[in-house]
């Protein structure tokens, strides 16, 4: 984690870039796996005499949830957060989805949050609560809150959260000119 600006070749540059990490979270990828292989283990090994209805609801059922466990691992161990002049980024996990990208002028204000919890959210990952707004939320702990100028909000769970909303801030403001 970055916490003042930096391009990716070491010179300074407009580029501020945060990220947060839940490693709990790869405990259920075993369990993921574990769903796929009975699923494919009923596929394979099952005499299919006891009824087909039955056993492909349960070969699915059980490929499908696998997959879901292994996706939602995949998708929100980490988030990460770019903020350039522009826009901020928020990718997350290691396939960078599900990704959403704010521009700047859709952003009315930052606040720190000293303490999101997915209890707070309904869980991990992509929430959306209609009373709170929208968040991406990886562990407990810090964060910002982005109030949009549509009426939303939008919280994001990041380690040094309270530079990234200085950053934020800077960015919102008009510059001011220089001495003429």
């Amino acid at each position: 984690m970055r916490d003042h600006p930096r391009s990716e070749n070491g010179s300074h540059s407009e580029v501020w870039t945060g990220r947060a990490t839940n490693r709990i979270q790869w405990l259920l990828a075993p369990v993921g796996a574990a769903c796929m292989a009975l699923g494919i283990e009923l596929a394979v090994d099952s005499a299919w005499t006891s009824g087909i209805a039955p056993l492909v609801m349960s070969v699915v059922g059980c490929i499908a949830a696998g997959l879901l466990v292994l996706f939602g691992t995949l998708a929100f161990v980490h988030v990460a957060l770019k903020v350039d002049r522009e826009s901020l980024e928020v990718r997350c996990g290691h396939i960078g989805l599900p990704r959403r990208r704010i521009p700047l002028a859709h952003v009315a204000g930052a606040e720190f949050a000293p303490h999101v919890t997915p209890r707070q959210w309904g869980g991990w990952g992509y929430r959306w609560r209609p009373e709170k707004g929208t968040a991406v939320v990886v562990r407990r702990g810090e964060g910002i809150v982005l109030r949009l100028w549509d009426g939303h909000t939008f919280t994001i769970t990041i380690d040094n959260a309270e530079a990234a909303v200085r950053v934020i801030r800077d960015r919102l403001r008009p510059p001011t000119p220089g001495p003429a």
